[in-house]
Order: C-alpha cells, then structure tokens, then sequence
C-alpha cells in the first residue's frame, strides 16, 4: 500500500465518522465559518476539529520531515496572503471548499458538488500557470 492510498483511506473513514457521529459534512470552510461567528452548543467540537488538523501536520513535521522537502520556499508573505484571500474567495463563491464537495459531495453523487470541484480544480491549474508564467518559468 502506498502512503496516498493509506492517506485517502484514512480521509474516507474520518469523513464517514463525522457524518455518522455528527450528522455534518466534513466541509473545512464550513468548520471554519462556524469558529468565526459561534452560534451557541456548536463551537467546541470545531475547536477540536481545526486543533487536530494543526497537530496532525505538526506532527507530521517532527516525525516524517522529508515529507515538506518540496514545500515552495520562493514565496513570500504576500503572496500567501493572496493565495489565501483568492482561495477564501472562491470557497464564497462555491459555497464549500474541496474537502465539503470534493472529498464528501463527489462521494455522495451531488451533481453540484462534481461541476463546483471540476471548476476548483480548472482554476487551480490556471492559477499555478500564471503565477509561474508571471514569476518567470513554468
């Protein structure tokens, strides 16, 4: 078995948890959303949620740190800075981000959540290929 295999299968068993367990999709921006403006007994599980995210990378770095080998270090903070503005965008826009159609719509057959995820993905190569065009190399 491959580690992508092992990974998606993990990605797969979480997903089905939460919706069983919690009756939520397992949307990111969604998660995130509802830690920014906290409606009342729907806050803490979120909390939990985005801190094993963080943890699971930060471990993820002391134990397997080749693992970040070929992380991007030619970007600065701005260009973060727009990459995640531009990305907030369009998880407004879709109404979701890849993991709420991409990982849990496409498994469920939503037709709306395949064209959202066909168009995320477009444009995610569109955008790699004018930065790199613009930064001069692709």
């Amino acid at each position: 078995m491959t580690a992508a295999l092992i990974g998606g299968a993990i990605i797969g068993v979480a997903v089905s948890l939460m919706l069983v367990f919690n009756g939520r999709v397992t949307g990111i921006s969604g998660i995130v959303s509802g830690v920014l403006s906290p409606r009342k007994n729907d806050i803490s599980w979120r909390i939990l949620f985005l801190l094993g995210l963080l943890s699971g990378g930060v471990l993820l770095r002391f134990i397997q740190p080749e693992a970040f080998q070929n992380a991007s270090n030619n970007m600065g903070l701005i260009d973060y800075a727009v990459a995640g503005l531009l990305v907030g965008f369009g998880t407004l826009l879709g109404n979701g981000c890849t993991s709420g159609h991409g990982v849990c719509g496409i498994s469920r057959l939503s037709v709306r959540s395949i064209i959202a995820t066909i168009v995320f993905i477009t444009f995610g190569v569109l955008s790699v290929f004018i930065f790199k065009t613009l930064r001069g190399g692709v």
